[in-house]
């Protein structure tokens, strides 16, 4: 059984999606991010950078328990537990991790950015705005280049098409809109009709 401490937030969404493509055995933890629960000393056994997502596997390599967080680290994990969604040639398993690494350290954080100064804060700097939505409309278009001729953005539908998935679907979708970005709209729309993603996509929180 694998133990998934998550929130309603792109990475958040990440482990969630996993979880339900492979079928592995878990259950979902709420840390309410508006309480400060990621800062709770328990939690913060689990995530030492109080952030989520984080994982327990009890039954990990040899049986061992296994304490993991880092939305990127935890997706390459569960692709290499359950042998999905991760290819197993050394060529096609570098790509997938380009577009990881990409994702996960530089996606998720220049939209994180956009989200916090566009969206959420009640200081309004335009500066900041209009920095954050520039890097925003420059990943899209990356990505919309690279999808005219590739189906997912590592190959095959893979953990490199998870870790931004969520971050197009909250802030590309509703903020920005994906007109200008033909093949970014084909991909998510594909990526949005998988039973496993949808099974997902449920909010537990109100």
């Amino acid at each position: 059984m694998i133990d998934c401490y998550t929130w309603i937030t792109d990475n958040g969404y990440k482990p969630r999606v996993m979880l339900e493509e492979t079928g592995l055995p878990h259950k979902i933890i709420p840390v309410d991010l508006r309480k400060k629960a990621q800062m709770e000393p328990e939690f913060m056994k689990i995530s030492p950078g109080h952030k989520i997502p984080a994982i327990v596997d009890h039954d990990g390599p040899g049986g061992t328990q296994v304490t993991l967080c880092e939305s990127g680290a935890i997706l390459k994990y569960l692709a290499e537990k359950s042998g999905k969604f991760y290819p197993s040639d050394p060529a096609k398993r570098a790509k997938v991790d380009q577009w990881l690494f990409y994702g996960s350290a530089t996606f998720t954080t220049l939209a994180q950015q956009f989200g916090h100064w566009t969206i959420r804060s009640p200081i309004k700097a335009p500066p900041a705005q209009q920095h954050y939505e520039a890097n925003l409309r420059d990943m899209l278009g990356v990505l919309d280049r690279h999808l005219a001729t590739h189906d997912y953005v590592g190959g095959d539908y893979s953990i490199a098409d998870m870790t931004m998935y969520s971050d197009v679907h909250i802030h590309g979708v509703r903020d920005i809109g994906l007109g200008d970005y033909p093949n970014v709209k084909r991909w998510h729309g594909a990526i949005e009709a998988r039973p496993a993603v949808q099974r997902a996509w449920v909010p537990f929180a109100s």
